[in-house]
């Protein structure tokens, strides 16, 4: 057989351990020559790819990002885009696929295994907000960078008496401003799923001041205050419809400078969230999911994505993996409530 593997949408610690898992099951265990398309779907429409051999995935299981490259290519906004990749899938004699990727991937691979092509999905996402899976490798990295950013600015705005917000990923979802924010002490946590009240944070940061702390405010992207809208980078959108946020920490920092009197300044931390090497647990979730995903397709088990459930790896419907974010409950959010201020 011939397996084609592709990486899709943001880059991620962890890629290359999932790569790796594939390459080496797959080789040694079931004799297969692996395929690797670069670009995410860019790759099988394009007839973009390269053979991967148990040489090309000796080192790469410390490295972050992916040696496949990725996109946020979506064959389904292309005329023809996909009898284009069923084209070079023939030409290719590829027999099944591996994506690994968010919800904008794996709902492509949900659409092509209904179209007849044979796809086993792998989950990605450092916002952790992919449905039917616990956890998802990458984001026990990038709590790991926010909380040790946090740690270090927190010791800059004792020094300086001023109050310091940190803006992290979370589009629609505050599953790393949460986890970050209790790891770093945070005095206030802002996350999409609940709108914020300006004049409470502001409270909060007085209080803070007023025992004479430096306030810590973690905030996510996308996290929208009371009669506001999301604050956005650019309005220019992906072929998946997604625009760019980023700025609501500029812009809460300059609120609470103008009401408190007091320094404030933010801190994006951005694509730092995403580099890097990958955390131990990254590294061994990846490569299990790795590992199972080969099992998936020697089964000949199809529209099917690994998940985490408890400590156990199992298969779930790629339609369900799809079907909706996962975000942060309230009483999740609720429990944090009590560190305010």
């Amino acid at each position: 057989m011939r397996i084609g593997v592709l990486t899709g949408g943001g880059d991620c610690p962890g890629l290359n351990a999932v790569i790796r898992a594939v390459v080496r099951k797959g080789i040694e265990a079931h004799g297969w020559e692996i395929v690797g398309f670069r670009n995410g779907w860019q790759g099988p429409l394009e007839g973009k790819s390269k053979p991967i051999g148990l040489d090309q995935v000796e080192d790469i299981l410390t490295r972050g990002g992916t040696i496949l490259g990725s996109s946020r290519t979506n064959p389904y906004k292309i005329d023809g885009g996909v009898d284009r990749i069923k084209a070079v899938l023939a030409d290719q004699g590829i027999d099944a696929l591996v994506a690994i990727g968010g919800e904008d991937t794996l709902g492509v691979a949900k659409k092509l295994t209904d179209d007849g092509v044979g796809v086993v999905g792998v989950p990605k996402t450092i916002d952790n907000d992919l449905g039917a899976t616990d956890y998802t490798f990458g984001f026990d990295t990038a709590v790991h960078i926010a909380t040790e950013s946090i740690d270090r600015l927190r010791t800059t705005a004792e020094s300086h008496h001023r109050a310091l917000v940190v803006e992290v990923m979370g589009r629609h979802a505050g599953w790393i401003a949460l986890h970050s924010g209790l790891a770093g002490g945070a005095n206030v946590i802002l996350v999409p799923e609940r709108q914020f009240s300006v004049d409470k944070v502001v409270q909060w940061v007085e209080r803070r001041f007023e025992r004479e702390y430096a306030p810590i405010i973690v905030v996510a992207e996308g996290a929208v205050p009371e009669g506001g809208a999301e604050v956005l980078t650019s309005g220019e959108k992906d072929a998946f419809g997604h625009v760019r946020l980023g700025g609501v920490g500029t812009w809460l920092a300059e609120e609470i400078a103008q009401r408190t009197g007091k320094e404030s300044r933010a801190v994006v931390l951005g694509h730092t969230q995403r580099g890097g090497t990958p955390t131990a647990y990254d590294r061994v979730l990846a490569t299990r999911f790795g590992l199972h995903a080969v099992d998936a397709v020697h089964d000949g088990d199809f529209g099917v994505m690994v998940a985490l459930r408890g400590t156990d790896i199992v298969r779930v419907k790629l339609s369900e993996a799809t079907a909706e974010l996962k975000t942060v409950p309230l009483e999740r959010y609720q429990e944090a409530e009590v560190f305010f201020g």
